[in-house]
């Protein structure tokens, strides 16, 4: 990210006369030209979601208790055999079943909500459970979140973009103190001037993604900070030993 520079300079001593201060301008005498370089420097880091649940589920209608169970457990040990091939552990996995009765006929719903924590297997496993289960099967959208061990490294994105802010505010001064010809000396002073976190949230609902193909947003941890750096300027004069 490219950062604003600001350049602060300071006048050598110089004689000022009664004209000067009739018209109001005012100089600073100074014993000797101070020679330092103020820049600011900004970063910005990033931690996107890790985890994501899916939610999958299967409903059958039939003339007997004994055949609509017997029909979803048939569908359910076909798509818990297809989540463990995914490399999910049942401790992410949870099921649930609901039967109603209407008139003569029983119908049961099943759920599957899965965790997964690798995407392109999600993704794979969506596609198999789509074409080999064809319309007896309803897969929802993925809602991508950030684990608790993801949100406690927030503290370390903190620090990382607070050293990365500094380092660019040095590597911004080089480049100025190289254009005028100086060589960049010891740091003065560093200053916190702002630091932000903020995190993105899914914008658009199921039914909006459906019309406009909009592809699920993934959650993002951001934290950027704002440094204000002094560098000094090595002096010329003195004579290497």
């Amino acid at each position: 990210m490219n950062a604003p520079v600001r350049i602060f300079a300071a006048l050598p001593a110089a004689e000022t006369d009664d004209k000067d201060k009739q018209q109001g301008l005012e100089l600073t005498c100074l014993n000797k030209p101070v020679r330092e370089v103020q820049v600011t420097g900004v970063a910005e880091v990033s931690c996107p979601a890790d985890r994501a649940w899916l939610l999958v589920s299967v409903t059958s209608t039939k003339d007997s208790i004994n055949e609509v169970t017997n029909s979803i457990s048939r569908r359910l040990e076909y798509i818990s055999q297809t989540i463990r091939q995914h490399g999910v552990s049942e401790e992410d996995t949870t099921v649930r079943r609901t039967l109603r009765r209407h008139a003569e006929t029983y119908t049961m719903d099943a759920e599957i909500v899965v965790t997964f924590s690798e995407f392109k297997k999600m993704e794979h496993m969506c596609c198999v459970l789509l074409e080999k289960l064809d319309k007896s099967v309803q897969v929802g959208t993925p809602r991508f979140f950030h684990s608790a061990a993801c949100l406690s490294e927030l503290r370390c994105l903190q620090l990382r973009a607070s050293v990365s802010a500094v380092e660019n505010a040095q590597q911004k001064a080089s480049q100025i103190a190289e254009m005028l010809g100086e060589s960049l000396g010891a740091t003065l002073l560093v200053r916190e001037e702002e630091t932000k976190e903020w995190r993105n949230e899914e914008e658009a609902t199921d039914g909006e993604r459906s019309l406009t193909h909009v592809p699920p947003l993934l959650p993002t941890a951001t934290v950027t900070s704002q440094v204000s750096v002094s560098f000094s300027f090595k002096d010329k004069s003195r004579k290497k030993l």
